[in-house]
């Protein structure tokens, strides 16, 4: 059985970021993976019900990821907006999925308030970020899948290959 993968639907081109863009990755392996039908792509917070454009968030008081799942601080747009109920509704989604696919391992954007694995912003919206994981790094990692940022396609490779 081939290891799927879960992957932030950016990274494939489609734009679906907050500013309304991909962060496409052009890398070998990942075009290897998609021809051979592992990955699974998806954008947690379109999923979770927000808009594409949508207004930049951040998780606050340079918190991370597994402080919102707790429920000790919340997401904030920069309009000062609430969207903590949307992130961690695209972060179940992701997980429901990832697990319906048997994914081991995730592939996701680095620095988003959903995807982070390892940096996030520091919610001052001045572009700071700190050592920190997103909503949705966190709860598919409380529930044992690997995750990766989009610049660790060779460090996952490894995971696969060890695996096989």
């Amino acid at each position: 059985m081939t290891t799927k993968i879960l992957i932030s639907a950016c990274l494939l081109g489609n734009p679906v970021r907050y500013n309304g863009s991909s962060k496409e990755i052009d890398h070998p392996l990942l075009a290897q993976w998609q021809r051979e039908g592992r990955l699974v792509p998806i954008c947690p917070e379109v999923v979770g019900g927000m808009p594409t454009p949508r207004p930049p968030a951040e998780i606050e008081q340079a918190a991370s990821g597994a402080d919102v799942l707790e429920s000790e601080v919340r997401i904030l747009d920069d309009q000062g907006d609430d969207v903590t109920a949307s992130f961690v509704t695209g972060a179940r989604l992701a997980l429901q999925l990832a697990q319906r696919h048997g994914c081991r391992f995730a592939l996701l954007t680095d620095g988003s308030p959903s995807c982070g694995s390892r940096e996030i912003h520091d919610g001052s919206f001045s572009g700071v970020r700190h050592p920190g994981e997103g909503v949705t790094t966190a709860l598919l990692r409380r529930h044992g899948i690997e995750v990766f940022a989009h610049t660790e396609v060779d460090v996952l490779a490894k995971h696969l290959k060890a695996e096989s």
